[in-house]
């Protein structure tokens, strides 16, 4: 029997009825991605199979450093055959990673591939792929079709134009494409060269001159203003732990004309400074009903030599430890405590904080909005069948598995929507389980009811993102 096979991850009669009968056609609305707006609303057409598989992919590059391949062949100068060639030399090697499954998993779906990858089978798959991205429907709107993306929501500076936005969804196409809000460079004065360089494009794409801290606020209301008249409904933070001390507007202004003057702010500074930020970008994202998404607990460039030979995400992050529960109940408190508690979904990278997410998300659901706060997929070194399970756990022993809004990507790769029929497969299992071991009702009807929600239509309604109206061929085959 091929690896990829109709049933594969479905082993009991229920996960197979749940999957093939609820899961399986529902479409995508890819809610948190990296993907660059330029290429989809260009419909870009990749070259070959390195560049829409391999070019940017630190989750291999990873693996294959481990495997003792040379930095050449990951972020270096070697021709892309080769590196392909180190990836497909490496693949035996991964049995039990996660990559293995994805690997074999994207091929059967992008390119109708069966054939295990190794280095006998390297240049037959190099060859049959890069003639389907070549010849075919494979550009990246055609990739978005072909696995029923109505909706991708890409991560986005306060700067950006969001012309690629624009130029999308005014085109006639079934999908859409939405901006998220993602202001991390407002809180980088510890490095105020850069942020000042930061702060001039704000200047130039807010229009207004930012000369003060009152000036610096308008501007990101401004620029949080034209988001969402660009349909943008979210907005994404990535911290090490949520910030929440005390800092007054005057104290914060007297931080930032430190950092504007060019003098880093203090660690405490800093965090002051950060802690009055996230309060007001808050209080922004409640006041146009939006969704804010917090990204906790990856701790950055662990290998500071390589990281800055490489560059940023490039494979040097790891799971952090940081003391999650204290400050990002600190924070939600704050927010709750003046009524401006947006909708928020938060993510934890370290698996220990599972049942600290899980359980904080609990705490400060209001009765106004089913699952205003999201306990959010597995992400990052998690988003594996192990952890996905473990999410999914976590958030039924603690809170409402039925209003989940499920999976994203969160990646920079076209390859990487076959993520979401992965984390379908599991959930569908999961539940099959259940019902074989008789803690859930025999009762397809009642699980497959919310499989489909889970899947897409919880998403739809909590998120409140427009979809084009036309609908989308079926996608499977």
């Amino acid at each position: 029997m091929e690896l990829i096979h109709d049933d594969f991850l479905l082993h009991s009669e229920m996960a197979r009825k749940l999957y093939h009968g609820y899961a399986a056609a529902e479409p995508i609305l890819d809610y948190h991605s990296h993907l660059p707006a330029a290429d989809i609303t260009a419909d870009h057409r990749f070259r070959d199979l390195w560049e829409i598989w391999l070019q940017g992919d630190h989750y291999k590059w990873r693996l294959m450093r481990a495997n003792g391949v040379a930095e050449d062949y990951c972020t270096g100068a070697a021709p892309q055959y080769e590196k392909f060639l180190a990836w497909a030399r490496t693949v035996p090697f991964t049995l039990r990673n996660p990559l293995y499954i994805w690997t074999h998993l994207e091929l059967k779906r992008y390119f109708g591939i069966s054939e295990l990858l190794d280095e006998k089978s390297a240049s037959r798959v190099w060859d049959r792929a890069n003639s389907a991205l070549q010849n075919g429907d494979l550009t990246a709107q055609g990739i978005l079709r072909k696995f029923q993306v109505r909706v991708v929501c890409t991560s986005d500076d306060p700067c950006d134009d969001l012309s690629c936005h624009r130029a999308l969804n005014a085109s006639a196409t079934e999908l859409r494409m939405y901006p998220t809000f993602r202001p991390d460079q407002a809180l980088r004065i510890g490095v105020p060269d850069t942020w000042s360089v930061w702060l001039n494009r704000l200047q130039e794409a807010s229009g207004r001159e930012v000369s003060s801290f009152s000036d610096f606020l308008d501007a990101l209301r401004l620029r949080h203003d034209f988001f969402h008249a660009n349909g943008g409904r979210l907005s994404d933070h990535g911290l090490a732990c949520c910030h929440a001390s005390p800092c007054s507007n005057r104290e914060a202004a007297v931080i930032f004309a430190k950092a504007r003057a060019g003098t880093a702010g203090t660690a405490t500074e800093q965090e002051q400074f950060a802690s009055f930020l996230m309060l007001f970008f808050g209080r922004l994202d409640a006041e146009k009903g939006w969704t804010k998404q917090l990204h906790l607990g990856a701790i950055r460039n662990v290998n500071s030599r390589r990281a800055s030979e490489a560059g940023p995400d490039t494979g040097y992050d790891g799971v952090g430890d940081w003391e999650q529960a204290a400050a990002l109940g600190a924070y939600l408190d704050l927010l709750e405590h003046e009524h401006s508690l947006p909708k928020t979904i938060v993510y934890n990278v370290n698996p220990a904080d599972n049942y600290v997410f899980a359980a904080a998300a609990g705490n400060f659901q209001d009765g106004s909005i089913a699952g205003k706060i999201q306990f959010g997929s597995a992400w990052w070194f998690l988003d594996q069948k192990d952890g996905i399970e473990s999410q999914l756990n976590a958030l039924s022993n603690t809170g409402l598995l039925s209003r989940f809004i499920g999976m994203l990507t969160d990646s920079r790769s076209f390859m990487s929507f076959p993520r979401h029929e992965y984390f379908r497969r599991i959930l569908c299992d999961l539940l099959g389980r259940d019902v074989e071991n008789g803690e859930l009702p025999n009762d397809e009807k009642l699980l497959g009811t919310m499989v489909r929600n889970i899947c897409f239509h919880n998403a739809r309604e909590y998120l409140g993102l427009e979809l084009a109206p036309a609908p989308i061929a079926s996608r499977r085959g």
